[in-house]
């Protein structure tokens, strides 16, 4: 299936609904998606609301979302849960729900209880309102045509550090701790 278009006047049978079967699917099922505006690629966590995918980010605490605007496009690639690799790539139509609205409150509650470890549970909604950014990422089109050559890019920069070395001297005072007791 090439570029499958995922239009709403695909006649039954048509590649089409299987595009968007595929879509909607493996999205739901992947924990994350990576999202490329006009900027590199970002891994996002999401849900699958309304036919479409919802993040939220760009506030303290919270994931950074890609250079994205409402009215602009973005594309999706799909990762397989189980093997990491890739599934599907979709492009999307970029709309920012505006706090308080009816779309926005239906996709906060549902991004609500996919979000793990918030500072500040009970406030969560409130501070998203104030603060963050709520994207519907609807989709457009598909392919699971698999590019030519490696998509590897250099990590994105980010304030989170690995494990350094242990320190040479740290074993020894261990040791010495041991031998005393």
């Amino acid at each position: 299936m090439n570029d499958a278009s995922l239009g709403n006047d695909a006649a039954p049978g048509d590649d089409s609904l299987l595009g968007r079967a595929l879509v909607e699917e493996a999205t739901k099922k992947s924990g994350l998606i990576w999202v490329r505006g006009s900027g590199p690629a970002r891994a996002l966590w999401h849900v699958w609301h309304e036919g479409a995918a919802h993040v939220v980010g760009d506030g303290p605490g919270e994931q950074p979302l890609p250079e994205l605007a409402d009215g602009s496009t973005a594309e999706i690639t799909v990762r397989s849960k189980d093997k990491g690799g890739r599934l599907v790539a979709w492009t999307a139509a970029v709309t920012e729900l505006p706090p308080g609205s009816e779309a926005w409150e239906a996709a906060v509650a549902e991004l609500k209880g996919k979000r793990l470890n918030a500072p500040d549970g009970e406030r969560m909604t409130e501070r998203w309102a104030q603060e963050c950014r709520v994207l519907r990422l609807e989709p457009r089109e598909s392919t699971t045509e698999h590019p030519q050559g490696s998509l590897s890019a250099v990590p994105l920069p980010s304030p989170a550090t690995t494990r350094r070395p242990v320190p040479a001297a740290l074993p020894r005072l261990l040791l010495r701790r041991r031998r005393k007791n």
